[in-house]
Order: structure tokens, then C-alpha cells, then sequence
């Protein structure tokens, strides 16, 4: 049973001895493999988790007991109002289950206020159908996004079964995401910015260090070249909160160059130097760590000439 089903599909779960004893959303889950703990709770308070015996409160955190059985039905996806539109991709994998694709600069990812086609999404509807749905919502199943000006990497999930797994995998830490960026000023020693992002107190598009009552993330950097004016980093997610790597340089006095929301047009870049260079994940089926890289488009490369900033073998370019 599949979260992107095109009909309601109906289907009776028997707790086994062997899982006696849990929380209802975890048995469904563990049953249900193509779906996520949060798409089973959602599934139980719309009422699709019906207990076949009496039962005074039904919610996720009924304890369960052997022999119980409980009929559950997947509702039918949404359709969606997406148009699927030929655009240009540059994949670099695809199989069955995930997708990994190249994200040129300017491309915006989903639909939204001032863009409402024209973008990745909707050039994946075009590419692969089937992906429509994926995720339980009648969408391509993207497991993280880029900003419209940065380049690089992003990873699909083609299968509900590839979704569940790419989003635990972010969750924990697994999906490693690793970036190129050139910051203003001379950076010379690696380090991490330690600093809770949440959204901006006044400007709500932006996000901001809060202390308080921002959400924990972490950015890891390496210099790999540097002088008075700028420097390119080598930069590796722990978190991946928006904006992150923006907001975090700019924090300690470094910003992204090119970046007008969280920095300053300084006349080196026509955008913010921001590149996605390498994804690494456990493909959902097969179990094997799959690495992808792609070294920076030509107004990155063009911008370290301007500073006179040797660009390294991108190739040889590994976190330690």
C-alpha cells in the first residue's frame, strides 16, 4: 500500500505477539513500510485507523496487545494542479527509486509567490510522472531544496518507500550534504558556527540567529584558499535549517558573496557564491552508500579568477 495511491485501498493489520505492547503509530508504521510515522498519525486522527473491538480513546499512543487487529484505509492523492513542463535537466543519477540532479543557478525549485511554474518540480512532473504523489501529497518527493540563486546538488525520491527512507536519513544525520561557498574577508583556520536559527524578528522571509528560540544548527567550514578580500570555503551541513550557511557567515562577519539579503552587493558577484558540491546518501533498496559531486558553474569559477583565488582539483576536495 502506497500513500499516492489513485483509489482507496483498505486492508485489516493483526498485532503479532512479538509487538505487543507498543504505541499504535509504531506497529502501523513497522507494517506499513512505505510510510512515515507521521503518515501513520495523520491517517489515525482523520479516522482511517479503525480498532475491530471496543475502544474508549483511539489516538496514536494506544498501547496494543496481541491478537488486536485494526482496519486501515488509504485515502486517494490529491490531484494536483502542478503542469508538467518540459525544462531541461541535468541528472547525473536516476534509477527506479531516487533521482540526483544538477540545480543551475536561477532555476527555482517548487512553485510559489512570483513563480508559479517554470520550475524543478515542475520539470520533474514532465520527466517521471510516476513521481507524482510521492511523499503522500501529489508532488515530486523532494527531500531538500535549494535557494533559486544557489547551484548543485538535490536528491528525489521517485517511491514512497525511497522517500520514507532519504528523510530519515536527513533527520539523522545520514544524508550528507557538503558545499562550496566564497565568502567576503580572509578566512585561514577551519571551524564551526554553533548557532539556533529561527525566523527573523521583523523581515518574516529571512531567517536569523535566535538564541532562545531558534531551532539548533550547525555549519561546519574549511578554508581552501584565501586572501585579503575573500575566501573559498568547503562547508559541510550538520543541520540543514533554511538559509543556514547564509545566515551563519554572515554571523560571524563573513557573508556570502553576492548575497543581498544577509550581506552587501560588493560588486564581486552577480549572486550569492553558493554551491552545492556533494550529496551522499544509503540508496533506499540496494543499501550501498551512493557519493555524487559536481564541481561549481562558470560565474563561480569566473568570480575566483576575479580574486585571484587558485581553484583547487575539485575531485581531491574530501571533509576530514
Amino acid at each position: 500500500m502506497k500513500p499516492s495511491s489513485a483509489s482507496a485501498k483498505t486492508t485489516v493489520l493483526v498485532v503479532p505477539p512479538e509487538q505487543a505492547g507498543q504505541r499504535l503509530d509504531n506497529f502501523l508504521t513497522s507494517q506499513l513500510s512505505a510510510f512515515s510515522r507521521t503518515q501513520v498519525q495523520a491517517l489515525i486522527k482523520k479516522g482511517n485507523v479503525v480498532p475491530q473491538f471496543r475502544v474508549k480513546v483511539m489516538k496514536a499512543g494506544l498501547e496494543v496487545s496481541a491478537g488486536q487487529s485494526f482496519e486501515v484505509t488509504i485515502p486517494p492523492s490529491i490531484k494536483t494542479d502542478i503542469p508538467a513542463q518540459s525544462l531541461s535537466l541535468d541528472i547525473l543519477f536516476e534509477d527506479e527509486d531516487v533521482l540526483v540532479i544538477n540545480k543551475p543557478v536561477g532555476l527555482v525549485v517548487h512553485p510559489g509567490a512570483g513563480n508559479p511554474d517554470q520550475t524543478l518540480i515542475n520539470a520533474l512532473v514532465a520527466h517521471c510522472p510516476d513521481v507524482v504523489g510521492v511523499g503522500g501529497v501529489q508532488r515530486p518527493g523532494l527531500v531538500h531544496r535549494l535557494d533559486k540563486d544557489t547551484s548543485g546538488l538535490l536528491v528525489a525520491a521517485k517511491s514512497d518507500l525511497a522517500y520514507k527512507s532519504l528523510v530519515k536519513q536527513l533527520k539523522t544525520r545520514k544524508l550528507s550534504r557538503e558545499y562550496l561557498g566564497i565568502v567576503k574577508g580572509d578566512l585561514e583556520e577551519r571551524g564551526t558556527v554553533d548557532a539556533p536559527l529561527g525566523r527573523h524578528a521583523s523581515a518574516r522571509k529571512k531567517m536569523a540567529v535566535r538564541p532562545e528560540s531558534g531551532k539548533t544548527a550547525v555549519t561546519h567550514f574549511a578554508p581552501l584558499g584565501s586572501n585579503e578580500t575573500a575566501s573559498l570555503l568547503h562547508l559541510k551541513l550538520e543541520t540543514g535549517r533554511t538559509h543556514q550557511i547564509r545566515v551563519h557567515m554572515a554571523f560571524i562577519k563573513h557573508p556570502i558573496l553576492g548575497d543581498s539579503v544577509y550581506g552587501e552587493d560588493s560588486g564581486l558577484a552577480d549572486r550569492q557564491m553558493l554551491h552545492a558540491f556533494r550529496i551522499s546518501f544509503q540508496h533506499p533498496k540496494k543499501g550501498t552508500v551512493e557519493t555524487f559531486w559536481k564541481e561549481p558553474p562558470k560565474d563561480f569559477l569566473d568570480c575566483l579568477t576575479r580574486l585571484k583565488i587558485k581553484a583547487p582539483k575539485w575531485e581531491k576536495i574530501h571533509w576530514s
